[in-house]
């Protein structure tokens, strides 16, 4: 043992550089792995313990006040009923800031969909003009229990006395009001009702919605909402944040796992003299195969622990969502076995790999065998006896002989350098794809910058002229937005109806082609998934008590609503609502103007008539994605350092057989210097250009498939330009030169002795 841990130091002293890399490869990629599991932690378990804590509804209805609830009560499958409440949506102010919101009037505390308080208290009859905020909605007013909300347009005033979580649908401005509970008395005049239903079975959710809607009309539901819904919006970013991280850090540690097997194997060609020494004194196979194993497994270890005690110490202090995502993760019941099995697993997988070329160790035999008289390279090609003949540098060609004629050696060497490397084209992607959504906003279905919706108080022409005079609009789309239930009727779609057929809202379609006649329109992925369509086909909805029937012929990329979203022209709706009248206004800003400041002259210029906010962009959920991505390149970029290292000291040290031959023929030190940094060099060019070819689709199926998945529709792919592709790989290539150029020309001014030595 005392012989093994000798021998380990004295190979650890020689090789610390190796060593170093090594751990903090590990570590690098535990800590991904890690971060990854409290995001997926993250994503699911704060929605899920809202839900459990407020004993939620697994289904809410909204109704007008005409329909009977009550019967849903006695519907099979349901376990108990919260509501009827009335509702009336407002809109309030607070500090400047303006929400639509949905007022619902509430006698008491209920017991179903009953909301956690994380601040002040519940509503309190002495109080009739108290209300409760949901706290998403409280964060985006800026308003906390004491102060007073506005109704503009009325002397209306309510006091917050209280913020709530709530596992309804979160708010979003522009799309999903927030939600606020107030006493039935604070809400005179509803405009509708909501009845929440909590459910047996889960899993039936969608039939019971059906017998819901057959129970109460279709004409009596307004918008239905599920629980399925409420869970995929609040997980949103976070889980796509957790898929980028595991996704990364199990194909940088299948790429650590490969860099050391290469490493090893490496060393043992390196050092056959040395191990057949170690056989020769006595050392057994299993005793060689454990000192490489143990050895790669304290690095393993050492880099896993570091890892996972940085995580625990400090990962809650990371700024913005990671830090949240850590903090929260450490509370959770798997927390600890998370903690505990990551880093294991990482370890294991390394040892299984170093395992596999630490066998090859252990088969050396005691007595080295001759080296063969010919190399295992071959003799020079026809080709390059000829490019000797024409003058060709012969650098050049014994450098193209050496990299490329060992064949599996070298195309393994290839390999497991392009892994990184790909990965990293792949991360370089995901950057491009998200500076894409603010660069280009238009072309990944984001053609307008502000929402405006306006009150009664002023007509469509009057609040058309007031936006289009505005010099920072280009263009002023007029529309409405409404529920309506699919075919099936079990669940609710956003119908939209923007633009006119005379000045048509500009859709970014992926397929097919633009609604221009009647009855036609353009659909999200997430509406053709939830009603197994395509484009082309016809689709029944229900608006109201009205049927409506729309010609699918163009799918568009939606950000907004998971992408349930069908949308057609304004016109096309007034056919059969002649009445309608536009709700919202979505602005096209012109050329270089700022979206706060069109929003603020517009919002002063509306004297309290207008509600105008900037249009969602999904890119800035995932501005912490910006930070991963920097660290995965890095952790990446030492992987393949380690492997580039490797690379060039196995090329030095197969090449020291050469050395007599190449000198013998009269080539220089420098010459011979050149063959190997250029055989390094072509090395690493055939794995950028393998890693460029592989990594750019690779990378545009791994988007868009993640864009299907999310709603928004294949089409938002985008790989990173040439001007980012050509200067890593050159950056490569010219790092791989560099570095063999120095052990390169120590190995080139050998002594004739050292190299005989090497040879024998």
């Amino acid at each position: 043992m005392r012989a093994t841990l000798r021998w380990a130091h004295s190979d650890l002293r020689t090789h610390r550089g190796e060593a170093l890399f090594l751990v903090l490869a590990t570590a690098g990629i535990v800590a991904s792995l890690l971060l990854a599991t409290a995001l997926f932690g993250y994503a699911t378990n704060p929605w899920q313990r809202v839900f459990t804590q407020s004993h939620g509804a697994h289904v809410w209805l909204h109704t007008d006040h005409a329909a009977d609830t009550g019967k849903l009560a006695g519907l099979d499958g349901v376990d108990t009923v919260a509501g009827p409440y009335p509702t009336a949506a407002v809109t309030v102010s607070s500090r400047g800031s303006r929400a639509s919101v949905e007022l619902r009037g509430t006698p008491e505390r209920p017991s179903v969909g009953r909301p956690p308080i994380v601040s002040g208290h519940w509503l309190d009859p002495s109080a009739p003009n108290g209300v409760v905020l949901e706290s998403r909605l409280a964060r985006a007013l800026l308003a906390e229990p004491g102060d007073t909300l506005t109704v503009p347009g009325t002397a209306r005033e309510l006091t917050v006395v209280g913020l709530a979580d709530s596992a309804e649908p979160r708010y979003r401005p522009g799309e999903q009001p927030g939600l606020v509970w107030a006493l039935p008395s604070a809400v005179p005049d509803p405009g509708g009702q909501v009845i929440g239903l909590r459910l047996t079975d889960p899993g039936d959710t969608s039939y019971i919605v059906q017998r819901a809607v057959t129970v109460l009309g279709s004409g009596a539901i307004g918008e239905v909402s599920t629980w399925q819904q409420a869970r995929a919006e609040a997980q949103g970013d976070n889980r796509l944040l957790g898929q980028v991280l595991g996704l990364f850090g199990l194909g940088a540690l299948v790429a650590a796992g490969l860099a050391v097997h290469g490493a090893i194997g490496t060393r043992i060609r390196g050092h056959l003299r040395d191990l057949s020494v170690l056989k020769a004194i006595g050392f057994t196979p299993g005793q060689v195969v454990r000192i490489f194993l143990l050895q790669h497994l304290a690095y393993a270890v050492l880099g896993a622990l570091a890892a996972a005690g940085l995580a625990e110490a400090l990962g809650s202090r990371i700024p913005g969502r990671l830090g949240d995502a850590v903090g929260v993760w450490q509370g959770l019941p798997g927390h600890t076995v998370a903690l505990i099995v990551v880093p294991v697993g990482a370890v294991l997988f390394i040892g299984a790999t170093t395992g596999l070329a630490a066998w090859r160790a252990g088969r050396v035999p005691p007595v080295p065998l001759p080296r063969p008289a010919v190399t295992s390279g071959g003799r020079l090609s026809g080709v390059a006896r000829r490019a000797l003949g024409v003058r060709i540098p012969p650098a050049l060609v014994l450098g193209w002989h050496t990299a490329f004629t060992r064949r599996p050696r070298s195309l393994a060497t290839v390999a497991r350098l392009t892994l990184p490397l790909l990965l990293i084209v792949v991360a370089m992607s995901a950057w491009t794809t998200i500076d894409r959504f603010h660069s280009e906003p238009e072309r990944v279905g984001l053609p307008t910058a502000l929402s405006v919706r306006a009150d009664a108080g002023r007509s469509e022409q009057q609040v058309r002229s007031l936006l289009e005079r505005d010099p920072g609009v280009a263009a002023a789309y007029p529309g409405v937005e409404t529920a309506a239930l699919g075919p099936s009727q079990t669940a609710t779609i956003a119908l939209r109806g923007l633009g006119t057929h005379r000045d048509p809202y500009p859709h970014t379609l992926a397929e097919g082609r633009p609604a221009h006649g009647s009855d036609e329109a353009v659909a999200g992925q997430g509406l053709l998934d939830l009603l197994d369509a395509r484009v082309g086909d016809w689709v029944r909805m229900t608006v109201g008590d009205q049927p409506l029937l729309l010609h699918i012929v163009g799918r568009s990329i939606e950000p907004e609503n998971a992408g349930r979203v069908i949308s057609t022209s304004l016109d096309t709706l007034r056919e059969n609502d002649p009445g309608l009248r536009p709700t919202l206004y979505e602005l096209r800003l012109a050329p270089g103007a700022d979206p706060r400041e069109v929003a603020d002259r517009l919002t002063a210029a509306g004297d309290g008539h207008l509600d105008v906010h900037t249009v969602a962009n999904p890119a800035d959920g995932l501005s912490p994605l910006r930070a991963v991505v920097a660290g995965l390149i890095a952790v990446l970029a030492l992987i393949g350092l380690i492997e580039l290292l490797t690379a060039i000291g196995g090329t030095v040290r197969e090449s020291e057989r050469d050395l007599l031959a190449l000198k013998a023929i009269g080539l220089s030190p420098r010459q011979i210097t050149a063959i190997t940094v250029t055989a390094t060099g072509l090395t690493a060019l055939a794995a950028v250009l393998a890693a460029t070819a592989l990594g750019l689709p690779l990378a545009h199926w791994l988007i868009d498939a993640q864009g299907r998945s999310s709603g928004i529709g294949a089409g938002i792919a985008q790989g990173p330009s040439a001007v980012l592709v050509v200067p890593l790989g050159a950056a490569a290539v010219l790092c791989a030169a560099a570095l063999a150029a120095v052990p390169a020309a120590r190995a080139a001014r050998r002594r004739l002795a050292d190299t005989l030595s090497a040879v024998a």
